[in-house]
């Protein structure tokens, strides 16, 4: 089919009209754009294809995610990328899906104190176990009574008469 034949030129001047009127331009239909919309027709783009594609580009320039250049007729004429963003303009993103929600384990509800200090030494007594496979030495057990105090050093003396 040649672009100058009747048959041809009435989806190549309704594509261009469409276009025209999605984008608000006045462009001419020189016969290289004539060439263009004829070789992006011939490929199986539709009109409704068109109206999705431009209507794609112009949220994605709203959002700041495409250049307003995404509409120029000679970059939205070339069919791999027209091709690329009508396939994307079609994709629809689904919700990750949710993690299996835990089946047969007990609610864990309010712990009393004892059982939560039995958890704290069951705890404590299996990071010594992993840290005695894994040869580390044992860390210093501290009193839950009493609050670790902080023991002078000479440093400490150091400080004290160099603010004198």
């Amino acid at each position: 089919m040649n672009p100058t034949t009747p048959a041809a030129w009435i989806p190549i001047q309704a594509a261009h009209q469409l276009y025209c009127q999605l984008t608000g331009q006045a462009l001419t239909l020189r016969f290289d754009r004539e060439r263009h919309w004829f070789e992006l027709l011939r490929a199986g783009f539709t009109l409704e294809d068109l109206r999705q594609v431009i209507t794609y580009l112009q949220r994605e320039i709203r959002h700041q995610r495409r250049n307003v250049g995404a509409l120029k007729l000679s970059n939205l004429l070339q069919p791999d990328h027209f091709e690329e963003d009508l396939n994307i303009a079609r994709v629809q993103l689904r919700p990750l899906p949710r993690p299996p929600q835990p089946t047969g384990t007990p609610a864990l509800g309010p712990v009393s104190a004892g059982e939560a200090e039995a958890r704290r030494q069951r705890c404590l007594r299996q990071l010594r176990q992993l840290r005695e496979r894994l040869g580390r030495p044992p860390a210093c057990p501290r009193s839950t009574e009493q609050p670790a105090t902080h023991e002078p050093s000479s440093t400490d003396d150091l400080a004290i008469r160099s603010t004198d």
